[in-house]
């Protein structure tokens, strides 16, 4: 039978270097005693040795318990590294992560920005062609007013009635007596038409369209602009209306909208194209001055 069979593995277990120098060292003791023994009992002559019993000191080293000791702090030293590696790594994710929202958030804001700022050059391109087309038409009527006012006089016919002449731009005198009556039923005839920007009648009107043809009513020619209709006659008062008296909104010479004083605190105007023209009370929409040309 083999030495070795009752051992599970042939293997020897691994010793340490201070278990095999403790041992190596007794085994040394050990053979130089037997051999100064041997050396004795061979000479003749040597006197009888007497028997000694050699006491080996005895180790009390706790291996076990400094390589479990090294061992547990190697692996905690292990843990707390894979720890703070794993910590770093976040980290690094994080501010990784967080500056990748930034970027991505300033980029949107700037898209935001730009496309707001395209919009609004887009507007402001489309409000200053609206506003050439407007000025553009309002100066082809106002042309074609200053050449129709030679025809606006009105000669004296066979039944012998005649009417006022035709008066220049910007130079209005007063008509005959009961002229006022004339604007004022006109502009209420036309109540409930449409407002359409630059009408003259007879179907549709824009505001000062409408204050031109009721003025013409009386042979009165007026200028075609309601700019310059807040300028053709004299200012008065708002506590002071009389019927016919062209009221404005705006600064004088620079008005946005005319209308028709008719008497009882109310006025007719061509107001916009949802309501067309309609008779209101002055307390509806003040207006901002008036100027009397009759």
């Amino acid at each position: 039978m083999s030495h070795t069979a009752h051992i599970p593995s042939h293997r020897k277990p691994r010793r340490s270097a201070s278990k095999l120098a403790v041992r190596a060292g007794v085994a040394g003791g050990v053979l130089s005693t037997l051999a100064m023994a041997g050396t004795a009992s061979a000479s003749p002559t040597a006197e009888p040795v007497a028997e000694t019993t050699l006491e080996m000191p005895v180790l009390n080293l706790d291996l076990g318990a400094d390589v479990s000791s090294a061992v547990t702090v190697a692996a905690e030293n292990t843990r707390l590294a894979a720890v703070e590696g794993e910590l770093t790594a976040q980290e690094e994710s994080a501010r990784t992560g967080a500056a990748a929202e930034a970027k991505k958030a300033k980029e949107d804001a700037q898209q935001k920005a730009d496309a707001e700022k395209k919009a609004k050059q887009e507007a402001d391109r489309k409000e200053a062609a609206d506003r050439a087309n407007r000025s553009s038409a309002r100066s082809t009527l106002a042309t074609a007013s200053a050449s129709d006012s030679g025809s606006g006089s009105k000669s004296t016919s066979g039944s012998g009635k005649s009417t006022a002449p035709s008066q220049g731009t910007g130079t209005v005198t007063a008509p005959a007596t009961g002229s006022a009556a004339a604007i004022v039923n006109f502009a209420r005839a036309q109540v409930g038409k449409a407002y359409v920007l630059g009408g003259t009648g007879p179907s549709s009107f824009d505001c000062s369209g409408l204050v031109g043809a009721a003025y013409r009513q009386a042979g009165i020619t007026l200028p075609r602009m309601s700019q310059q209709q807040s300028t053709a006659g004299t200012s008065v008062s708002l506590s002071a209306l009389q019927p016919g008296d062209i009221l404005y909104w705006g600064s004088k010479g620079s008005a946005y909208h005319v209308a028709v004083y008719v008497g009882g605190g109310k006025f007719v105007g061509a107001q916009n194209s949802s309501t067309g023209i309609v008779e209101r009370s002055l307390s509806y929409d003040k207006p901002t001055g008036a100027v009397r040309v009759l």
